[in-house]
């Protein structure tokens, strides 16, 4: 079953400027696909800390910060998109399960790097990690080079390969974006002297005949991707080393990496510890998470 419905991106907004430059991101999707874009502002409601203030009062203080940070962010999409259809969403609740309940009908989701409010510490606790790997259809995390900075428009889009099959969620979805993009798409995969059965190589394995084999195994996993988007230019990258600082390094140049939520070797637990944190943490570049099963 594919997750979400294409004819609807999702932002999550929160009063920062990283969503307010997520909500142009998504709204740049938005208007490749002939889609609507959905604003959505989570809250929740402090019990009133103060004599005389009542319940409804702070709720209505709350909303109406909500609906400001949700009209700042509708504004910055229409000086780039004034014709894309805009749905604006403020609901109380809690951001996540705000969220995965919004995802259902959406893809991707899409969220700031930074925030306040209900995303403060999105990408240190559990906050990404719960919409991520719990949401049926991708989520995206835009980063620019800078915690400030709008994400970069040039550039290849990358996607991380290990040769499991759950993989193959995420390289459909980077074929499907670079394709809308109009650009290539950069197939990245990883060797080391670990093999993904968590097994030491043997010593007297060449390297070059590693890198040759591993080559092989990407050759396989794209060949069907290439009939099927025959137009699209796609590059392999198969090296000695560890998978996030490849990506690290390669991303600097390009406008998206795609990866899965789960794999095997060196993206096995790619959204359950210091893996996923350094490559969402530190991208110069927007980072789409896949999850098996999110793709038609």
């Amino acid at each position: 079953m594919s997750g979400g419905d294409s004819r609807v991106v999702l932002a999550g907004i929160d009063g920062s400027s990283s969503a307010v430059h997520a909500a142009v991101w998504a709204a740049a999707v938005a208007a490749r696909r002939g889609a609507m874009l959905k604003l959505v502002q989570a809250y929740t409601v402090p019990e009133p800390g103060m004599s005389g203030m009542s319940v409804t009062a702070v709720r209505d203080g709350f909303r109406s910060l909500a609906e400001s940070g949700l009209a700042e962010a509708e504004g910055a999409v229409l000086a780039a998109w004034p014709a894309l259809p805009i749905e604006r969403c403020a609901v109380e609740g809690s951001v996540v399960g705000v969220l995965l309940r919004e995802s259902a009908v959406a893809k991707p989701v899409v969220l700031g790097s930074r925030g306040l409010g209900g995303f403060t510490g999105l990408l240190l606790g559990s906050t990404a990690v719960a919409v991520a790997g719990h949401a049926p259809c991708p989520v995206v995390v835009v980063r620019g080079r800078k915690p400030d900075d709008a994400p970069p428009a040039t550039g290849p889009v990358l996607v991380g390969l290990d040769g499991s099959p759950d993989s193959n969620d995420a390289l459909g979805y980077a074929c499907e974006e670079a394709t809308a993009r109009g650009t290539r798409l950069v197939a990245v995969h990883t060797w080391n002297e670990i093999t993904p059965e968590g097994v030491l190589r043997k010593s007297d394995s060449r390297p070059e005949d590693v890198a040759a084999a591993e080559r092989r195994l990407v050759d396989q996993q794209l060949a069907p991707w290439r009939e099927k988007f025959p137009d699209l230019p796609i590059d392999v990258v198969v090296v000695h080393g560890r998978p996030v600082r490849t990506l690290l390094e390669l991303g600097e140049d390009a406008q998206l990496v795609v990866v899965g939520s789960r794999g095997r070797g060196g993206f096995t637990g790619m959204l359950l510890g210091s893996t996923s944190q350094a490559l969402l943490v530190h991208s110069a570049c927007p980072v789409a998470v896949v999850r098996p099963g999110s793709r038609p």
